[in-house]
C-alpha cells in the first residue's frame, strides 16, 4: 500500500478561523474540497464561485474548507476580524473558515497541509490550491489556481467522488 493511499485527511485537528477547535474528523462521510485562501489575490474572486459549489453539492454532501494563508505574496495580511467581514461581506461565505496556517513545507507547516502534501504529492505552488477529498479522507486530487470552481473538470471529480459510496 502507497504512503499516499494511507492518508486519512480528517485524521487532523484544525482551528475554526476564531480559534476554536475543529478537528476534521467531524467532515468525514462527505466530500470535502480544501483550499488556501487569500484576500488580497488576483484569485480572490474565485470565494465567489467556492460559495456557489457549496451551495450547489451541499445537500449532495460536498464540503468547502477555506484556510486562509499568507505564503504567497503576503496577500492574506488581514486579522481574524478582517477575514471574516471580509469573506462575510464581500462574498458571503457561508462555509468552514479556519485560522490562518502555513501551507508552504518546513518549520509551522500546518498538519493539514502536511497531510494534503503527502496524499496528492504537491503543495499549492500559490493561493487558491484545490484538494478534493473522498468521505474516506483520502486525497483525491490536487486542482491549481488556475482551476476556476465553476470549471467543468473540477465539477466532473466532484460528481464522481459525490457518486462513490459512504
Amino acid at each position: 500500500m502507497s504512503e499516499a493511499s494511507k492518508v486519512d485527511f480528517y485524521s487532523a485537528e484544525a482551528r475554526t478561523l476564531e480559534g476554536a477547535a475543529a478537528p476534521l474528523a467531524q467532515y468525514r462521510g462527505r466530500v470535502t474540497l480544501v483550499v488556501n485562501v487569500a484576500s488580497e489575490c488576483g484569485y480572490t474572486p474565485q470565494y465567489a464561485g467556492l460559495q456557489q459549489l457549496f451551495e450547489r453539492y451541499e445537500a449532495r454532501g460536498l464540503t468547502v474548507l477555506g484556510f486562509p494563508s499568507n505564503d504567497f505574496g503576503r496577500q492574506e495580511p488581514g486579522s481574524v476580524e478582517e477575514i471574516r467581514a471580509f469573506c462575510s461581506s464581500k462574498y458571503r461565505v457561508k462555509f468552514p473558515m479556519f485560522e490562518k496556517v502555513q501551507t508552504k513545507a518546513g518549520a509551522g507547516q500546518s498538519a493539514v497541509y502536511a497531510l494534503l502534501q503527502q496524499g496528492a504529492g504537491t503543495l499549492p505552488p500559490w493561493n487558491f490550491g484545490k484538494y478534493l477529498v473522498a468521505r474516506s479522507g483520502k486525497v483525491l486530487k490536487f486542482f491549481p489556481s488556475d482551476t476556476k470552481p465553476e470549471s467543468a473538470e473540477l465539477a466532473a471529480a466532484i460528481e464522481a467522488a459525490l457518486a462513490e459510496p459512504t
